[in-house]
């Protein structure tokens, strides 16, 4: 991504499966009570993908299911701004927010020596439309690092420094409003990081989408990714 010192270029509840709408059915929500909300779906990528994900410009070779989770290799590539030609982007519709505030997380591992070199949670309508979420390096330091485009113009909306070998990230949808937040392992407390309105492009339905690029040419650099999960928010709740 771009160097952001630089302007860029511009309460728990119950509910029967009868009452859902028969979208939702079909998008295969695995119906579970959750701290936040209600845990829609959930996937720990533990040896094998959970039904509905799909690949854009997939590299078979470049990634793996093992018994600890989703490992995809970081290979040169970019999502941030025009060049759209990273691989291996996994991704599954978003339930309508019609329904509701929702809110998605993964745990993502990674050891970035690349300048940018990242793994994003992703709200993502098209490779040009799409607001992440990631941990990435930049400038030397590991950060999380929030940012939108819409048309390929692309903003930083914040870089947070951080440290450790994992972080949990979450992106927060209501209305026309996304928020990021993350956590570190062993904790509880969830972070603010920022917040935009969404780059909507017409018509386009949104999906989840997690996608890891910038790695240096010719390395052997994986990430792991694990406990994936999507919640319905109480309308009002904390987030």
């Amino acid at each position: 991504m771009p160097d952001a010192r630089a302007e860029n270029n511009d309460g728990q509840f119950t509910m029967r499966i009868s009452f859902l709408p028969a979208v939702l059915l079909l998008w295969g929500l695995a119906l579970t009570p959750g701290a936040s909300g209600q845990i829609l779906f959930q996937d720990d990528f533990a040896g094998r993908l959970g039904p509905g994900w799909s690949w854009i410009r997939e590299d078979r070779e470049a990634w793996r299911m093992t018994p600890q989770g989703l490992e995809v290799r970081i290979d040169p590539g970019n999502m941030w701004g025009p060049a759209n030609d990273a691989h291996n982007l996994l991704h599954r519709p978003a339930p309508p927010l019609t329904n509701g505030p929702i809110a998605f997380s993964v745990r993502v591992e990674n050891h970035p020596t690349n300048q940018y070199e990242q793994v994003d949670l992703v709200w993502y309508y098209n490779d040009s439309h799409m607001v992440k979420l990631g941990r990435e390096l930049v400038d030397g330091q590991l950060s999380i690092v929030m940012g939108r485009e819409a048309a390929d113009k692309t903003r930083t909306i914040k870089i947070i420094p951080i440290a450790g070998d994992a972080v949990f990230l979450r992106l927060t949808v209501q209305g026309n409003e996304i928020r990021g937040h993350y956590r570190l392992p062993g904790s509880e407390t969830w972070r603010e990081v920022g917040q935009c309105d969404l780059p909507a492009p017409g018509k386009t339905e949104p999906q989840f989408c997690l996608q890891c690029y910038q790695g240096p040419a010719h390395s052997d650099h994986w990430a792991r990714l694990t406990e994936f999960r999507v919640l319905g928010v109480d309308r009002g709740a904390d987030r």
